[in-house]
This record gives C-alpha cells, sequence and structure tokens, in this order.
C-alpha cells in the first residue's frame, strides 16, 4: 500500500502503545524474538538470495558471505551475551551519600526505533540493526531502500510473517515516505547511509530531540596505503578480492590507494594480474560478478572513466544493459585531484603515487580532511603500522588486510563525524540501544544533617571538614 503520514502516524502509535505494555523488557521475551529472527532468516534464506540476485546480481555464495550469514553470526553473538549485558550493575555508592550505599544502572530501551537502511547491503544492514534494537528492548520501524526493491519486498514478507506490527514492521517508499517516517517522534533512530543524508536524517531528528546513530560511508573516502616495504603479491589480491566485492558499493570500500612511488609499477601489474585471476579481464562479463544499483551509477562510471581516459591503466569497460562496470584503475592521480575528495561507491580505484620517505606528509594530508569509516595500510613495518593506526582518526581498519575487521566479535564498528557516530555489533549494538539509567536507593535511618543548612559559623566549618576528609 502507499503510505501516508496518517498511516506511518497510526504504525508509530501502535508500537508505542505496545512499547508501553512493558512486554519488552522482559529479557526473555528478547531472546524469544531473536531466536525467531533467527529462524525466519534460516526458512526465508533462499527467498533472500534470489532477492539479493535480483537488486544486485549477488551470486548465492557472496549473498550469504556479505549478507545473510552475518545477520545470523550477529544474532548468535547476542543470544549468547545479552543476559549478561543486561544485567543492571550494581555500585557502591559511596562515602559522600552515606547512609546509602546501593546504586543501581538499569540498561533501559529507548523505546520506539526507526532504521533507515541502504541498498548496498538491504539484508545486513537492515536485519543487523533489527537485531541490536530487539536486544535493547525496543520496537522498531524499518524503513528499507526504494532502490533495492526486491530485498525490500522479500523483508516485507519475511517480517510480517514473523512479528505483529506493533512490534516489528517493514515500511517502504521513496524519499517521501523516508520524510513521513523522520516526521514522527521516535525515541532512537540508526540510519546507514551518506554524510549528506545524515545531516537531513539529524536535522530532523533534532525536533524532538531524538537519539540518533549514523553509519556512513564518509565524505572524502577510505584510504589505503601501500609502502614500499609492502608485500606486494598480497596486497593486490586483497584489494582486488575488496574491490570486486558488490562492485565497490561498500562504505568500508577502498575508495583510493597511496602506493610508495618506488613500488608502484610492480604493484600496479601485480593488481592486473589479481583482477584477471579472480574475475577475467572483463569482469562485466563474468555472471557472478555485481551489478551497479542503478543506470545513473553506471553512468557516472562512464564519465568518470572518459575524464581519465588517458590515465585508465585497467578496466574501463562495461555493459549498460546488464548495469556492470568492470573495477577500473586510473594512475596517476594527483592527491588534490576531485576523484579522491569524494566517496566514489563504484568499482573506480584512483591510485595516487607518493614517495615513501614522505608517507608522514601523506598521513597528515588524509588527517586534514573528513574522517573515513574504514582505513587499511600494507606494510612489513608493524611498528609504523601500530602508530599510524592508533593516532589516525576513522571508524575502523585493517593492517595488512582489508575489510574483515568488522567481522571481529565483541568490538565495535561506526565511524567518527562524516562516517558516523554511535556503535553496534554484539553488545556494543545493545548498548547503543539502551540508555543506562542510574538509581540511587536512599534509606530512612541514619542521614546526617551534612548537606543541610546551617553553612556558617562552627557548624559549618565541621561539616566543611568532614566533606573534605570524604572527598578523598
Amino acid at each position: 500500500m502507499a503510505h501516508t503520514q496518517e498511516s506511518v502516524h497510526a504504525i508509530v502509535e501502535k508500537q508505542r502503545s505496545f512499547f508501553r505494555t512493558g512486554a519488552t523488557l522482559d529479557v526473555d521475551f528478547r531472546l524469544e524474538q531473536l531466536k525467531k529472527l533467527k529462524q525466519a532468516v534460516l526458512d526465508y534464506r533462499e527467498l533472500l538470495e534470489q532477492a539479493l540476485y535480483d537488486d544486485l546480481n549477488k551470486s548465492r555464495f557472496e549473498a550469504y558471505l556479505c549478507d545473510v550469514g552475518p545477520v545470523i553470526v550477529e544474532i548468535n553473538e547476542i543470544l549468547k551475551g545479552l543476559k549478561r549485558w543486561a544485567r543492571p550493575e550494581r555500585h557502591f555508592s559511596g562515602l559522600m551519600c552515606f547512609p546509602s550505599t546501593r546504586t543501581t544502572v538499569y540498561k533501559m530501551p529507548y523505546g520506539v526505533s526507526l532504521i533507515i537502511s541502504p541498498f548496498n547491503f538491504p539484508i545486513l544492514l537492515t536485519l543487523g540493526v533489527l537485531a541490536a534494537s530487539i536486544s535493547g528492548g525496543n520496537t522498531a520501524v524499518l524503513k528499507t531502500s526504494s532502490k533495492s526493491a526486491a530485498s525490500t519486498k522479500a523483508l516485507k514478507q519475511m517480517i510480517a510473517d514473523t512479528f505483529p506490527e506493533e512490534y516489528v514492521t517493514v515500511i517502504d517508499g521513496g524519499h517521501d515516505v523516508a520524510d513521513m517516517c523522520l516526521s514522527e517522534r521516535f525515541d532512537k533512530i540508526f540510519y546507514t547511509g551518506s554524510p549528506a543524508v545524515a545531516k537531513h536524517v539529524l536535522e530532523m531528528a533534532a525536533k524532538n530531540l531524538t537519539s540518533v546513530a549514523l553509519e556512513l560511508g564518509g565524505e572524502t573516502g577510505n584510504w589505503c596505503i601501500v609502502r614500499k616495504d609492502a608485500d606486494l603479491k598480497d596486497a593486490a589480491r586483497k584489494i582486488a578480492f575488496f574491490k570486486l566485492c558488490n562492485a565497490g558499493q561498500i562504505c568500508i570500500n577502498i575508495n583510493q590507494i597511496a602506493v610508495a612511488q618506488e613500488v608502484a609499477e610492480p604493484f600496479l601489474a601485480e593488481l592486473e594480474r589479481e583482477f584477471i585471476r579472480q574475475i577475467g579481464r572483463r569482469a562485466e562479463e563474468n555472471p557472478d560478478y555485481p551489478k551497479l544499483i542503478t543506470p545513473a551509477v553506471y553512468d557516472k562510471c562512464v564519465r568518470l572513466t572518459d575524464q581519465y581516459k588517458d590515465r585508465v591503466v585497467f578496466g574501463g569497460t562495461g555493459n549498460r544493459d546488464a548495469v556492470k562496470f568492470s573495477p577500473t584503475v586510473i594512475y596517476p592521480v594527483g592527491i588534490d585531484e576531485d576523484i579522491v575528495q569524494h566517496e566514489l561507491f563504484c568499482p573506480m580505484l584512483p591510485v595516487v603515487p607518493y614517495t615513501d620517505a614522505e608517507v608522514e606528509q601523506l598521513l597528515e594530508v588524509i588527517a586534514s580532511r573528513e574522517h573515513p569509516l574504514s582505513m587499511y595500510v600494507f606494510t612489513s613495518d608493524k611498528k609504523w603500522a601500530r602508530r599510524v593506526m592508533s593516532t589516525q582518526q576513522f571508524g575502523g581498519g585493517c593492517i595488512n588486510e582489508v575489510c574483515i575487521h568488522m567481522m571481529v566479535k565483541g568490538v565495535p564498528f561506526n565511524g567518527t563525524g562524516h562516517s558516523g557516530m554511535g556503535a553496534y555489533h554484539g553488545e556494543w549494538g545493545f548498548r547503543e540501544f539502551t540508555h543506562p539509567q542510574t538509581v540511587l536507593t536512599g534509606r530512612t535511618h541514619g542521614n546526617l544533617p551534612l548537606r543541610e543548612h546551617p553553612y556558617s559559623g562552627k557548624a559549618g566549618e565541621r561539616k566543611m571538614k568532614l566533606l573534605k576528609w570524604f572527598e578523598r
């Protein structure tokens, strides 16, 4: 059905009424819903994988590797840890609060959550966030992407068959429907997408002072640095795999490579060999290679290829009917050129040469731009790599590896600044969808007059001495 502001409002109010019954506060209830969600993913696996093929031409293997499988992993982690995470924390109140000795921190759900998911991983970035919302004890409205229509249809069917509308529901539609959702008063919003739209989400959320988490790609893109002492074959192999994955339509993907001038030529040769080994010289002819989400993205690739045609060293071919464009390496590219000043979100791969001895100047330029969601370095100098990773600002990254940092259990995932705010995965997702509520238990006997008037004279002096003693 076509949604209206009235129908969206009715859904939100229905969920708010259900939340106020207190049913979601019960951790056993949440665990039961998570088990239902996991079983639904397993039952609807073929439908979800077919939808991913229809939307993005993802092979069954890639669909499970990147979308369906990680959802099951995420739910399993939450099922294992939720009772421990949700347990109220007990704290000693301290001498300043005498005679109270007990303070409790409750992990309270926000209430009605809005999850706005993107097209590139429409299953993972909808259901993975939903699992976090459920773990925190919230209800959820899922606004899925209109660009990935098949996945939205599959999700809508799966969710409707699994949960009542007053608990979890899918709302489909375009930007107008998203604005209808944002016009409502939600208690928590989780948005995944671009920094430009994120600003709009924050502006709308500010009207109700709604807590917001953002998972963004980063305005100026994610860097990969290849030092002259790197294992070039290993680096090329991993970078090629990553750029082929989802045809580059990944928020943590490599946007541009900075390669030491001293090894640029052999590195590019290795990169070309790896692309050919893994997918063939013309990736668009390989049935396993994903397609671009819209013809507009394909046309962007064509424009960039034409703009840099004298510097295309690999790729540059495509099939518009199939909406597929091959991974395209552009070299050399200056660090201040437009193509490395914004997120590409496609299979284009500009390569920026630098002198290895001047790597610190390169890092200064990267640090001066908007914080990326991910950063990758390839080098045999582990001490240098650890220093870089502990001093640069970005969401997460890898040393001599790509992308799999987000698959590690027990660690947070997200960015900072223009690449996001908040964090999720496992316990971090539970924390994102709950707020800590501190409650002190007072006593009716043994209360000291320390905080009460008078504050002057000898009584005040005695109280001051006690205060200073308590503060030690």
